[in-house]
C-alpha cells in the first residue's frame, strides 16, 4: 500500500483518487479553497441555485465506468440523469432558427432540411460521417491510453477532409474546423453551427485541426444529458464515492511545492511549512513554474515542450446568472445558442484579448424544480466565451455590467420579456474562475485534439520527475468532464500497473 498525496479536488482528481483508493492506497487530497469540485461549482441566492461551471454532461459512460469500478452503486442510483430534447435550439444571425433532436442522426438532418433548406440535412450528415471515421482512429490513442512517446502520430489530423478543387489552386483539403464549415458545409449557418461548438469548448474554428469535429460527433453520438440539481450534483457523488472509498480530503489546504528526494516526488510542502510525506503525488491543478525547484517536469521531444500556435491564449467564460419572477414556459428549450451576428469580428476579439461587441450567447434554461423556489420562478443562466484575464481587466466593474447587458440583450431573443422578469443578477468573469481553480487568467482547458502538429495536445499524466503524476483538464486528454475523468482513469492506471499499462479498457 503506497501513500499517495493529490493536489487539488477537482473531478479529475477526484476520479484518480477514488480508483486508488480502491486499489488498496491510502490517499490524501489536499485543496486550496473550502470545498471539492474546482471548476464544477455552485451559487445560491434567496432560494435559486446555478452551475458555475460545465453544465451538462456530454459523455456519460466515463462516470458510470468509475461508479462501476469503485463502489456497488451505479451512476443512475448515485444522481438524476436525463436526455435534454430537443438537445439545443440555434437562432443564427439571418433569423433562421432550427432545434436539433438529441442523439438522433435521422431527425437532426430532417430538422435542419427543414429550417435551412433541402440538402442541408445530407451535408451535416456526411460531415458527421467523416467525424466518426475520425473519431474512430483516434479514440483510443487520444482518449483511453496514455500520451505514447511517439506522440508526433496524432500530429496528423484524423479527418478525413473531402478533396475540394479550388480556382487556380489545385486540389485542397479542409485542414481548420472554419475550412470545413466554409468548404464542407457550404451553408453559412452549418458554418456557424460548427464554428459555434468549437468556440464553446475555447478553440478558436481558425486554427483548430479539423479534427475538432470529434466534439460534435460526440454530443450528437452520445447525447446531451442533465443531471438533476445541477452538474454540481456529480461532484458531491464523486466526492461522497471518495469518503466510501476512505479517501481523506483536507480542505484550506494550498500546496506550494512538490517534494523531491532521490531524484523522485516524495510529497508535498503546504503554505504554512508542514510537509506532508507520500510515496506518489498527483497533480490535480494547472502545472506551474517551480512546482518542483531544481526539477524539470518536461524535455525535449515531450508534448508540454513543444511550441503552441501564435495567440493561441487559453479563453475564459464569461458568466450571468439571472433570477427572474415568471414561470417558465412549458416548451421552453434547455439550451438556446444565440450565435453572433459577425463571427469573424468576435473571433478576432476573444483570441486577440479584446472584448467582442456582440458574442455567441448560450442560453440555459433548465427544467428543474430545485433551481427556483417556486414554479413561479426561473433560473437562467448566459454564457460567452470570453478573452482570459490579462488581456481583459475583467475586475473593472463598469466592463463586467456593460457586458452583462450585452448577454442579457443577446438573449432576449430566446427568452420572452427577459429584461422585465430580472429580479437579481449575478456576474462572474474569468476573474472568478481563478480564485476557485487557481487556473491563470481564468482560463478554461480545451479537449486535447489530434492534428496540427500536436499544437492541441496536453501534457503527458506521467512527468519527468518519478511519483510525480498529472490528472485533469490541464494535462492529456485535456479539459472537460468527460475528458478529466478519463484523464483519472489513466493516472490511476500507471500508478497501479505501472509500466504494463496500456489504457483503459
Amino acid at each position: 500500500m503506497a501513500r499517495i498525496a493529490v493536489i487539488g479536488a477537482g473531478t479529475g482528481a477526484m476520479a484518480a483518487a477514488a480508483r486508488l483508493a480502491v486499489a488498496g492506497h491510502r490517499v490524501t487530497v489536499y485543496e486550496r479553497s473550502a470545498t471539492y469540485g474546482g471548476s464544477v461549482g455552485r451559487y445560491t441566492h434567496e432560494g435559486f441555485a446555478f452551475d458555475t461551471g460545465p453544465t451538462l454532461l456530454h459523455l456519460p459512460a466515463v462516470q458510470r465506468d468509475l461508479f462501476v469500478k469503485t463502489g456497488k452503486e451505479s451512476l443512475e442510483q448515485s444522481v438524476t440523469l436525463s436526455q435534454v430534447d430537443p438537445a439545443s435550439r440555434h437562432l443564427f444571425a439571418d433569423g433562421t432558427a432550427v432545434s436539433l433532436p438529441n442523439a438522433s442522426r435521422s431527425k437532426v438532418a430532417a430538422a435542419l432540411d427543414g429550417a435551412l433548406g433541402p440538402g442541408s440535412g445530407a451535408r451535416w450528415s456526411g460531415f458527421l460521417d467523416r467525424a466518426r471515421d475520425a473519431w474512430d482512429r483516434s479514440r483510443r490513442p487520444l482518449l483511453e491510453e496514455p500520451l505514447r512517446p511517439d506522440w508526433q502520430a496524432l500530429g496528423r489530423d484524423p479527418y478525413p477532409s473531402v478533396r475540394q478543387r479550388r480556382l487556380l489552386r489545385g486540389a485542397r483539403q479542409a485542414g481548420t474546423v472554419a475550412e470545413v464549415g466554409a468548404w464542407e458545409l457550404a451553408d453559412p449557418r452549418l458554418a456557424a453551427l460548427l464554428d459555434g461548438y468549437a468556440l464553446s469548448y475555447g478553440l478558436d474554428p481558425r486554427r483548430a485541426p479539423a479534427a475538432a469535429a470529434l466534439l460534435p460527433y460526440m454530443e450528437e453520438t452520445f447525447g446531451s444529458w442533465y443531471i438533476t440539481g445541477g452538474i454540481r450534483e456529480l461532484a458531491r457523488a464523486v466526492y461522497e464515492r471518495c469518503l466510501a472509498r476512505r479517501v481523506e480530503f483536507v480542505f484550506g489546504a494550498e500546496v506550494v511545492r512538490v517534494v523531491e528526494k532521490d531524484g523522485r516526488a516524495a510529497g508535498v510542502e503546504l503554505a504554512g511549512g508542514e510537509v506532508a510525506e507520500a510515496d506518489r503525488v498527483v497533480l490535480g491543478a494547472q502545472p506551474r513554474p517551480g512546482l518542483v525547484p531544481g526539477q524539470e517536469l518536461w524535455g525535449d521531444g515531450d508534448v508540454a515542450a513543444w511550441p503552441r500556435p501564435a495567440g493561441d491564449d487559453v479563453p475564459g467564460r464569461f458568466v450571468v446568472l439571472l433570477s427572474l419572477r415568471g414561470a417558465r414556459e412549458a416548451d421552453a428549450v434547455h439550451r438556446t445558442v444565440v450565435h453572433a451576428a459577425d463571427g469573424a469580428a468576435e473571433l478576432d476579439a476573444v483570441f486577440r484579448g479584446r472584448v467582442a461587441e456582440r458574442p455567441t450567447v448560450t442560453v440555459l434554461r433548465p427544467d428543474d424544480p430545485s433551481t427556483r423556489p417556486d414554479e413561479a420562478h426561473e433560473a437562467v443562466t448566459l454564457t460567452a466565451t470570453v478573452a482570459p484575464q490579462g488581456p481583459v481587466d475583467w475586475t473593472d466593474a463598469a466592463l463586467r455590467e456593460r457586458y452583462a447587458d450585452t448577454l442579457i440583450s443577446s438573449a432576449v431573443e430566446a427568452v420572452p420579456g427577459l429584461r422585465e422578469r430580472i429580479l437579481h443578477r449575478e456576474v462572474r468573469t474569468p476573474v472568478e474562475t481563478a480564485a476557485e481553480t487557481g487556473a491563470e487568467g481564468g482560463s478554461v482547458p480545451a479537449p486535447a485534439l489530434a492534428g496540427a502538429g500536436g499544437a492541441y495536445l496536453r501534457p503527458a499524466n506521467r512527468t519527468r520527475l518519478p511519483g510525480l503524476y498529472l490528472a485533469g483538464g490541464w494535462s492529456h486528454p485535456g479539459g472537460g468532464l468527460a475528458h478529466a475523468g478519463m484523464s483519472g482513469t489513466l493516472v490511476a492506471g500507471l500508478i497501479v500497473e505501472g509500466d504494463d499499462f496500456r489504457g483503459s479498457r
